[in-house]
């Protein structure tokens, strides 16, 4: 999606936001559309004829309508921040699609790429939303004014408008014609300075090892050369804000040399004194700083939402359609499936072969750093294999329908709302089978400590445990036919995760458990052990038996058990 497109989508999403700002934008420009007629009238009708009354009459009207001004611009600013608010949920949504691509498609470790969108979603799109703000509150009220001040001319002397609006015309045609250029010097001036700002920044916390290496020189070097690049930026950016200042010139201050030029031929055409100072308030008080605004709106903040956009935009890859496919089953089959985190990393799944037919119970075992998260990453399709093949029921694992499948994590995600709705969050369930799931699971204190099934859920006042319950229940409840644990249980205590366990096992399907405990492989029917690039298979007993590293694994655990 484009940069325009995206606006014009979020403009046009809601054509009665539009209309809101249009009418609040009437209210706002009131006083562009009367200063000079009330001007001219308190004049010519009131203080020159001597009726001070009178004059002062169109004067109060003119107060009473910034007034009225007053109250538009403050809906203005708020129906324009209702508009500007969906744009930047739309454009965090870019920022976490792309962070979670790259995290899946481009073997970047997980902190560089949260790192990056976090600053990307704090900077940049806090940056395009309050740009576009700006540069929607400038644009329209410039529209405004212009339309309210040609109505205002038209009504005090038509001929007015004549010596004011083709100046102004040529000013905003000469601002126009430099925009692109002055867009590209501005563009250049902000990358120009952030490249300074993070080298710098980068250098200040270096500085004791540049000192120890005696690389200050260099380092100065590299820095002049950055400073450098900054102010030959800003130095392009200068010559071409000449032809800016030259279209304020010329559309601002050029109509009223004309209109005092122009007074012989104005009082022959029937004006007064009064339409004299009223046109030249016309142009001052409302055209000229219209035109300033516009300028210096769209010059920054339209420049600074451009490239903003830009970097968000391009921060998402596009998506590939990936078609759903219905596997036929849930038997789980790895064939030759490797796994890296990087061109040039040690695979961490190697080669692997594996089969986990329908109703298995897996228990997954080894040493921290085994592979045992990927695998479980690899089987839910949320990693895909360098090589090999990873298949669901017979379909490759990121193809395979999601229903069919739920894996639940060491941390659990539990959101702020009613218990029923995170315990349902999976599944078309109601409060009976809920409930059911609940006593199974041996989650009822939780219940007791929300405040029933109604009560609000704050995930930051909740233990890990009780989040893991939910999580639990969560997937228990959940159509999905194979179910992965993922250390999911490490936050309860031994009952409690065995209660767990056995109530997975009972529901039916397969179920695949990273154990955190002996007692997970002692309850599994199969264990699969990882271990340096090496996998065994088999039993408990036979692993016991065959797999020295088992072995020594076991001797490891059991005196939790003793």
């Amino acid at each position: 999606m484009t940069p325009v497109r995206l606006l014009r989508d979020v403009l046009l999403r809601n054509p009665r936001r539009l209309a809101e700002i249009a009418g609040w934008s009437v209210l706002e420009t009131a006083p562009a559309f009367l200063v000079g007629f009330a001007v001219a009238r308190a004049i010519d009708d009131g203080f020159a004829a001597g009726r001070p009354g009178t004059g002062l009459a169109w004067l109060a009207l003119l107060g009473a309508a910034w007034v009225v001004a007053a109250v538009g611009a403050r809906q203005v600013v708020l129906a324009v921040a209702r508009i500007a608010e969906p744009l930047r949920d739309e454009l965090l949504a870019h920022v976490v699609t792309g962070a979670l691509r790259r995290a899946s498609g481009a073997f970047q470790a997980p902190a560089a790429v949260g790192s990056a969108a976090v600053a990307r979603a704090n900077l940049q799109v806090e940056l395009a939303r309050d740009a576009f703000a700006a540069v929607v509150t400038v644009v329209r009220g410039f529209a405004f004014t212009l339309v309210s001040v040609t109505l205002g001319m038209l009504t005090l002397l038509p001929q007015v408008a004549l010596l004011v609006l083709p100046p102004f015309a040529a000013g905003l045609a000469l601002f126009l014609i430099s925009l692109p250029a002055l867009a590209r010097r501005q563009r250049a001036f902000l990358l120009a300075d952030e490249r300074t700002a993070e080298e710098l920044a980068g250098l200040a916390g270096g500085l004791r090892d540049i000192a120890a290496c005696g690389a200050q020189d260099r380092i100065a070097v590299h820095a002049e050369g950055r400073v450098e690049e900054q102010s030959a930026a800003a130095r392009a950016l200068a010559r071409v804000t000449a032809a800016r200042t030259a279209a304020l010139a010329v559309g601002g201050w050029l109509p009223v040399v004309l209109v005092l030029a122009g007074t012989p031929w104005l009082l022959a055409n029937g004006a007064a004194a009064g339409v004299i100072v009223g046109a030249l308030a016309y142009v001052t008080q409302s055209l000229a700083p219209a035109l300033n605004g516009l300028v210096e709106g769209v010059a920054v903040s339209g420049v600074r939402l451009a490239v903003s956009l830009d970097r968000i935009l391009r921060s998402a890859p596009p998506a590939v359609p990936v078609a759903a496919e219905e596997p036929d089953g849930h038997a789980v089959e790895l064939r030759a499936a490797t796994f890296a985190y990087g061109p040039h990393a040690e695979p961490v799944v190697d080669r692997m072969d594996l089969l986990i037919p329908e109703g298995d119970h897996l228990a997954v075992v080894g040493p921290s750093g085994a592979g045992k998260s990927t695998l479980t990453a690899l089987i839910a399709g949320m990693l895909r294999p360098d090589a090999g093949a990873v298949l669901i029921g017979g379909v490759a694992a990121h193809r395979a329908a999601r229903p069919g499948r739920v894996l639940i994590p060491q941390e659990a995600y539990v959101f702020r709302g009613p218990l029923l709705e995170n315990f349902a969050y999976l599944a078309d369930a109601g409060r009976a089978r809920v409930e059911r799931a609940v006593a199974e699971l041996g989650a009822e204190p939780l219940v007791a400590r929300c405040g029933g099934y109604g009560g609000e859920v704050d995930p930051g006042a909740l233990p890990a445990g009780q989040r893991q319950l939910i999580a639990l229940v969560r997937a228990y409840l959940s159509p999905a036919r194979l179910v992965i644990l993922d250390e999911a249980t490490c936050h309860l205590d031994p009952a409690a995760e065995e209660r767990a366990e056995r109530a997975f096992a009972a529901r039916g399907g397969t179920l695949i458990v990273v154990a955190h405990r002996l007692s997970s492989a002692l309850r599994a029917r199969r264990v699969l052990l990882m271990d340096g690039g090496r996998t065994w298979l088999g039993t408990h007993a036979e692993l016991v038996r065959a797999a020295p590293p088992y072995a020594d694994l076991v001797g490891h655990w059991e005196p939790e058990y003793a």
